[in-house]
């Protein structure tokens, strides 16, 4: 029985040929957007400076997402984590699904794993928890938002609470996962200093945006404060660990 490779040309032909697939869609409906556009009567300089505008603010997200690709591919290879953040996947639940699932199987995130079963079972649990989001949107959101739509208009203020315990709960899941550990001694405090100077850096970049009027910084302050923290997270480690 030949050893189990995360890396194999399989699983790497095999997300390839569906990021090409969804980037030909993408350069389908960028074609026909333009055509439209054309047809509209926008002047060609137009379209252009909003092309190169949108591709260069594509970058700021792109680096977090490089990021997270780079953070999965330690323990689960790279074709897995290329796949699920090019297409469908976000960083923000990426990370914490893949490590509930292993630790859950009990296998090390900062090891790759070696065993297939453990491997398709952290790929299911990445895979269908987000799918989620797809059929909800597709079948419940113009329901949805006609419900807050409502609330809001009997009740404005409700309806702002209302989305903002919505945030919350959201925000309190990856917190728990945050805290979890601090009963553990100092190393459990880990992850609690990493996450307040990532939100130190947030502050800062909010600064400049927000007094300063950097607006460029907008876009690029959460890969800021995720690189910022990942780099200050070996020496907190260091002197905690």
């Amino acid at each position: 029985m030949r050893d189990f490779n995360l890396n194999s040309i399989f699983l790497f032909i095999t997300a390839g040929v569906i990021i090409l697939f969804v980037i030909a869609q993408s350069f389908f409906f960028l074609r026909r957007a333009w055509r439209r556009a054309r047809e509209l009567g926008i002047e060609v300089r137009v379209l252009r400076r909003v092309v190169r505008s949108s591709a260069a603010f594509t970058v700021a997200p792109a680096i977090a997402i490089i990021l997270g690709v780079i953070t999965l591919s330690r323990f689960l290879g790279l074709p897995l984590p290329w796949l699920r953040l090019s297409v469908l996947g976000a960083l923000t639940y990426e990370l914490p699904a893949a490590a509930s699932a292993a630790d859950a199987l009990g296998v090390s995130v900062s090891e790759g794993v070696a065993n297939p079963q453990a491997y398709t079972t952290i790929a299911w649990v990445m895979t269908l928890g987000i799918m989620s989001g797809l059929i909800i949107v597709t079948l419940f959101l113009k329901k949805i938002q006609g419900g807050i739509q409502s609330l809001k208009k009997r009740d404005t203020k409700w309806g702002d609470i209302f989305l903002t315990a919505l945030f919350m709960g959201m925000i309190s899941a990856f917190l728990g996962m945050i805290f979890a550990d601090i009963t553990a001694g100092l190393r459990g405090w880990i992850p609690v200093f990493v996450m307040a100077v990532s939100s130190l850096l947030m502050l800062v970049c909010g600064f400049f945006v927000k007094v300063l009027k950097v607006k460029w910084m907008e876009d690029y302050a959460l890969p800021i404060s995720m690189l910022g923290a990942m780099a200050l997270s070996i020496p907190i480690t260091r002197l905690l660990g």
